[in-house]
């Protein structure tokens, strides 16, 4: 057999196969690789995904990814070594901080490429232990940022040069997050379960109930609008002993909008609790530089009309005055000013934005999408990579400054 008929394999390396955006972009990407004809292997502690992704050609290599013990690395090590010469691997991609430690050392081995994804602007980058445990994500050959933001993080955090870094919008599950798909029980079960009632419109916040996330700028919000026609549903899990969420169940009784604010757990249909809503907000503070965005591109590709604090990655996720509103952050006359606006937006305006929502979301954030420019960014190393099946996407970069 010639070297050109051999076909290129990859590895990706992730924490598990759970349900969830993440997961499902790295099953697309999978997915796509066995369709173009490469090999496809996945290293994870497994998940309910891990049928599929077998169903669909990719090979799975079990293995404890996420733990820091240097027995259970070494182990990894060995596994990820056998995995990349059985499946003729080329290049090892590492979708986390811990499984970069044991992907890293395997390719070096193993003379494979080797690639990183960053999803967040993890905390301890000013220095210290943190910064070096999170600092393995950096030696990649490609570097893959979610956002803009992330890639300048990144550049700037751990003195990496522009040159390697590739911009791949996180992607999401389209057929899922699908207007057109919602069925009415759903919705139903969950306005029953979380009994919000049909009188009033429902304003989602959805995402960690912790320190810096909006939701006591919303409170705050909420007073100084004369309307009192929706409810703020707080989607997330509770955690009563914590002190931060003491302080905002505290916050809603003495400020008396203890019968419009809902707190709700158990979103394990997030399409329906979209489809609940009228609007979704996520005023983040000026500090929650780490916020992920995919609850906001979840939104819209629901048709949803999104409030958006101005920071990280969030600043990238809507189209200002055409899918929602961006707002600086901790600003709270500008927060009320959106709430009344996107309140006030009549069923003509309301279709139009749903429409311009999911196809901006289409076009910029499917797992396809995801997918296919990932793998371009693979073709930059993989002598031999097969040909693509439709036209190469373009893959964004970070722009390097103009010195004059």
């Amino acid at each position: 057999m010639s070297i050109s008929a051999i076909r290129p394999g990859i590895l990706q390396v992730v924490p598990n196969l759970e349900e969830g955006a993440a997961a499902r972009s790295i099953l697309a990407t999978a997915k796509l690789l066995v369709a173009e004809g490469w090999r496809s292997c996945v290293a994870s502690a497994g998940g309910p995904l891990e049928r599929e992704l077998v169903a669909h050609g990719s090979a799975h290599v079990t293995a404890s990814i996420e733990s820091s013990n240097p027995l259970t690395l070494s182990t990894n090590i060995a596994k990820l070594m056998k995995a990349i010469r059985e499946h003729k691997v080329e290049l090892v991609h590492a979708h986390s901080r811990a499984a970069a430690w044991s992907a890293s050392f395997a390719a070096k081995r193993a003379g494979a490429a080797f690639v990183t994804s960053f999803e967040t602007a993890y905390s301890g980058g000013e220095g210290g232990l943190k910064k070096r445990y999170n600092a393995v994500l950096a030696q990649g050959a490609r570097i893959i940022a979610s956002s803009e933001y992330l890639a300048e993080h990144i550049s700037r955090t751990y003195d990496v040069e522009p040159a390697r870094l590739r911009i791949v919008r996180q992607g999401i599950d389209l057929d899922a997050f699908d207007p057109a798909k919602m069925r009415g029980h759903r919705m139903a079960k969950l306005n029953e379960r979380w009994q919000l009632g049909l009188d009033r419109r429902i304003v989602l916040l959805p995402g960690r109930v912790v320190r810096g996330r909006g939701h006591l700028a919303m409170l705050e919000a909420m007073q100084r609008l004369a309307r009192d026609d929706f409810v703020l549903l707080i989607l997330g899990d509770l955690d009563p002993a914590d002190a931060y969420v003491r302080e905002l169940e505290g916050t809603v009784r003495s400020s008396g909008l203890a019968k419009r604010v809902h707190f709700a757990s158990g979103g394990d249909d997030l399409p329906a609790a979209y489809a609940l809503a009228d609007l979704v907000v996520m005023p983040a503070a000026a500090d929650a530089t780490d916020i992920g965005a995919v609850p906001a591109i979840e939104a819209q590709a629901m048709g949803k009309p999104v409030i958006l604090g101005n920071v990280g990655a969030l600043g990238e996720a809507v189209l200002p005055a055409a899918t929602g509103w961006l707002v600086a952050p901790d600003d709270i006359d500008e927060l009320a000013w959106s709430l009344d606006r996107a309140l006030a937006m009549e069923k003509p305006t309301l279709e139009r934005l749903a429409e311009r929502a999911r196809s901006f979301v289409t076009r910029e954030y499917g797992t396809e999408q995801s997918a296919r420019r990932t793998i371009a960014v693979y073709r930059e190393l993989v002598r031999n990579a097969p040909r693509p099946n439709l036209p190469e996407p373009v893959v964004e970069r970070l722009a390097i400054p103009q010195v004059d």
